[in-house]
């Protein structure tokens, strides 16, 4: 059996991250990655352009059993150390929308990044090597993989969530962590496409394809962003988001308007020879503003609409409220949501309290961020953050 200081089941994101960060500091690191290839979720993510942070990322925004969990690590490995690592790599890059920053080239080019330094680290690596279980004598875990045992006395689970099993997610994690009395958050899908039930889709189904720029308010969350009608429900980045919050039950509230406010515009134009869908449809897209006004059974004329009925009109609108039926599950996913209960680990290192030595980092933890780069950062941060722990 071959001995190291440190193992990283994972070499995604956070698991590259925390491996090269401890080989530089002189430990003999081993990654072990069951899957062909490394980073294979950042090269698919942004569109293949790879959304690596956000400028904006700060705990507000995101969610855990704990909250406040996530300040610590977010707050010592921040978007502007990674913007200086990819900088120093020659990468270059642009700001999008809310403070999202995209690869100019490829996403292969931050792979490549964590490569490089999990080289000059002196990053061992088994890949493809399987796991087929951990066990602990004494102080030291000892990894049994496809490639033979390994010892080690830091193990760090960096094997991320269950989203898009095509390309490796397992439960790994999750049964590490409960083989050692870790509690685990049941999992679930998150920033995730919403399904309707037959009856909302025959009601909404010849508007598949439509995006509209609204406002979507779900629990706490709250977003202006675009969502798009499809054959199977709603998705778009406003919809993805407020997926985060849903609770499996409850309605969607959603503004079609938000920068109207109250009935104002509507009764300004009541002494017109205007169509109501013509008038909406300054608004919304045309099909979205026709298909409205034939769901509510409104006049087509906006001549002789009266008060009650123009304020019960633009309060419609206002909140127009769609009950999901459920998500379109872990294939449609952008990440998992739960997991490993931060209440148990050390918000300073990754570490579970009650077992020295485990270390839990990335997408497998109960920390889950917004759409838009939020992730990326929590994978860098939390990684980091074991890293010179271990």
């Amino acid at each position: 059996m071959i001995d190291f200081d440190v193992v990283v089941i994972g070499a995604g994101a956070a698991g590259m991250m925390c491996a090269a960060r401890a080989g530089r500091r002189g430990r003999r690191v081993l990654l072990v990655e069951h899957y062909p290839i490394v980073g294979e979720k950042i090269r698919i993510s942004g569109g293949g352009r790879c959304n690596f942070t956000n400028v904006n990322a700060a705990p507000t925004h995101y969610l855990s059993r704990n909250p406040d969990f996530c300040r610590s690590a977010l707050a010592r490995y921040t978007p502007a150390h990674f913007v200086r690592l990819v900088e120093h790599h020659g990468i270059a890059y642009h700001e999008k929308k809310l403070g999202q920053l995209f690869c100019d080239r490829s996403a292969v080019d931050v792979i490549a990044m964590l490569e490089s330094e999990c080289s000059k680290s002196h990053v061992e690596g088994r890949i493809p090597c399987a796991v087929h279980g951990v066990s602990r004598t004494g102080e030291r875990f000892v990894v049994a993989t496809a490639q033979g045992d390994v010892g080690c006395t830091s193990l760090v689970v960096a094997s991320g969530g269950l989203t898009v099993p095509k390309i490796g997610a397992t439960a790994l994690g999750y049964r590490i962590a409960e083989q050692f009395g870790v509690p685990v958050i049941p999992p679930r899908p998150a920033l995730v496409p919403l399904a309707l039930n037959p009856g909302d889709l025959a009601r909404f189904g010849d508007l598949a394809g439509v995006s509209v720029d609204v406002e979507v308010a779900c629990g706490a969350g709250r977003f202006r962003e675009n969502i798009l009608f499809t054959h199977r429900g709603l998705s778009g980045p406003a919809i993805l988001q407020a997926s985060l919050y849903w609770d499996g039950r409850s309605a969607l509230s959603i503004d079609l308007v938000p920068d109207t406010v109250g009935d104002g515009w509507l009764i300004a134009r009541v002494s017109s020879e205007a169509r109501l869908d013509n008038v909406l449809a300054e608004k919304l897209p045309r099909r979205v503003a026709q298909h409205w006004c034939r769901a509510h059974k409104v006049a087509v004329t906006m001549r002789g609409l009266g008060a009650d009925h123009l304020r019960s009109i633009a309060e419609a609108l206002h909140r127009f409220e769609v009950k999901p039926s459920g998500t379109l599950g872990y294939n449609k996913a952008e990440v998992t949501a739960g997991g490993v209960d931060t209440r148990a680990m050390s918000s300073r290192t990754m570490a579970a309290i009650r077992v020295p030595g485990l270390y839990f980092i990335g997408e497998v933890v109960d920390v889950t961020g917004w759409l838009g780069g939020y992730n990326f950062q929590w994978a860098w941060a939390s990684g980091h953050a074991a890293g010179e722990a271990v």
